[in-house]
Formats: C-alpha cells, structure tokens, sequence
C-alpha cells in the first residue's frame, strides 16, 4: 500500500465529503466554517495525495466521478469512527460541570422544561444547559444533543433509553366558546360543534376513525400544526381540542369536555447514546430531567 494513504489526514476526508454532500464548494464551506480557498486547497490535497481525480467542476458545482462515487461508503465509515471515538472520549469526562445540549419538541421545550432546566440550575450550578426545541428528529450519535425528550421510543443502535410514562390526553374547548355554542355531551353532538385540527399532522384524523367518526381535513375549519399556536387558538375560542392533560387542567381559560370515549396516551421517553449516558454531568441531568418528567404523567 502507498505509504501516502496510510497518513491520509481526516480533515481532508472530511472536506470531500462535504463537498461531496453538498456538491459545492461554497455550502461545504458553511457547513464545516471554514473559507471556499481552504476548502478549495484540501479537495485539490487530497486528489493529489490519492493520485485521483474526485469531482468533476460544472458551472454550478461539482459532480462526483467515478472514484469519487465509490470513496463515499469508506470516508463515510472513517467520519462515524472519528466520532465514535470523540464521543468514547467524551463518555470518560469524569467532572459534574460543563455543557449538556438537551433537545425536545418545541411544545415540550415551551410547556415542560423551563421548570425543571431552572430546578437543574439550582441544584447543579456548574452545569450549563443548552436547550434545543425541535420538532425534527435530532442526531444524537453525530452530538447535535445529549439528551433527547421523545414523544416515542428511539429504536436507532448505541442509543439508551427510558421511558418515563405515559401522558393522558383530554378534550377541552374555552368557556367562551362553550358559553356561545353549548357544551357536547356525546359523540353524537360533535357534529354541531368546530373542532380545532391540524393542517398537514393526520393524528386528530386517525384518532377520529378508531372512535368509528369518519372525517377529512375540511372537517376542522381552524388549522394548525404547531402545538403551542394550536393550543392558543383552542383557548382563544376557535374550536375544541385535543391536549395534554396537565396542560389542559391547569389552564383557566379552558373547561374538559367528558365525551365518554377514552382517548390514546401520549409517552414519554428519555434518550442519550450510551458512550454518552455514562459522563457523570448527563447522567445528572438525565436523573433531574427524569424526576421532573414523572409528574406529567399517569
């Protein structure tokens, strides 16, 4: 073997896969924050160190050749052992200080944590949260979070994973509206009564079909797939809803509506990478966030 591939530096590897990924030279750079003629240096480095040419220059980028094509599954497999051993190494951190990046659903970032990140502050001041709302699944193994606050059970390899409960669901509308339109005592009476959906989510949908009540999406003439937006517009009188339990019988403005259906619950789960699990500050944080989880649920 060439003696030149046995010192094959990462960062070149990494710039072509960027490059590569993005197809140019200008969003590999934003992506690795780096400059496009430091980027530009390394594909042309690593090109001459492998004796190949890796990407065809177009007009509106680069186009992988051949070889380039074919060195995508190995820089991939070196890109997850460099971070394999990155988080090896950071699983042995043995100090109860530093950062913990915890990532939920924005609604749960919003309606849960504040409390419990506060009470985390109070009792461990030298761990720094950093809070990522995100209804889009995070990469715990490539480190965009610590923790993750699951509304299912991860099923991805080298991940831990606890579930805290379930949480209940209720149906609840705002005084207002009840005040104008009566209050339903069946499901008979839904049909004389505004429900509050969700624009592209098909839950509400679905859960409607399994009580044998078939409906579409023109069914709910007030719309909306953000959690918390949805929420507000069910207490500001748009319609009846659909929420958490917790949420929902804590709030004034609202009243529970008693159909005499029972309705799915919602879990709860906590998740980490197990390399991870083990640094003394996240499992800290994961046994606070844990114990202030358990009252949310049934």
């Amino acid at each position: 073997m060439d003696k030149s591939l046995n010192s094959l530096d990462w960062s070149l590897v990494q710039a072509f896969l960027a490059v590569a990924e993005t197809g140019s030279l200008s969003a590999a750079a934003r992506h690795l924050s780096t400059s496009q003629p430091t980027l530009g240096r390394q594909i042309k480095a690593i090109e001459a160190q492998l004796g190949a040419e890796l990407f065809r220059r177009q007009p509106r980028g680069f186009a992988l050749t051949q070889t380039g094509a074919d060195l995508i599954g190995p820089a991939k497999a070196m890109r997850d052992a460099v971070q394999q051993i990155t988080l090896t190494a950071a699983g042995q951190q043995a100090r109860l200080e530093g950062t913990v990046r915890v990532t939920a659903s924005v609604a749960t970032s919003a309606m849960h944590l504040p409390p419990i990140i506060a009470n985390i502050r109070r009792l461990e001041p030298q761990i720094a949260i950093e809070l990522v709302p995100s209804d889009d699944t995070r990469n715990l193994y490539y480190r965009e979070a610590d923790i993750a606050v699951r509304m299912y059970r991860p099923t991805q390899l080298d991940l831990i994973t606890q579930h805290i409960g379930e949480i209940p669901l209720g149906v609840y509308a705002a005084h207002s509206y009840l005040a104008d339109r009566g209050t339903p005592k069946s499901l008979g009476d839904l049909q004389e009564h505004d429900f509050v959906g969700y624009d592209s989510n098909t839950s509400i949908i679905e859960g409607f079909a399994e009580t044998g009540i078939k409906v579409d999406r023109d069914y709910f003439k007030t719309r909306c797939d953000d959690n918390i937006a949805y929420w507000e517009l069910v207490r500001a009188g748009c319609g009846i809803g659909f929420a958490q339990s917790n949420v929902g019988d804590n709030d004034p403005a609202v009243a529970e509506i008693d159909l005499g259906i029972s309705l799915p619950t919602l879990p709860i789960w906590l998740t980490a990478h197990e390399a991870m699990r083990q640094t003394p500050r996240i499992r800290r944080v994961w046994e606070l966030l844990a114990e202030g989880l358990k009252p949310l649920v049934s």
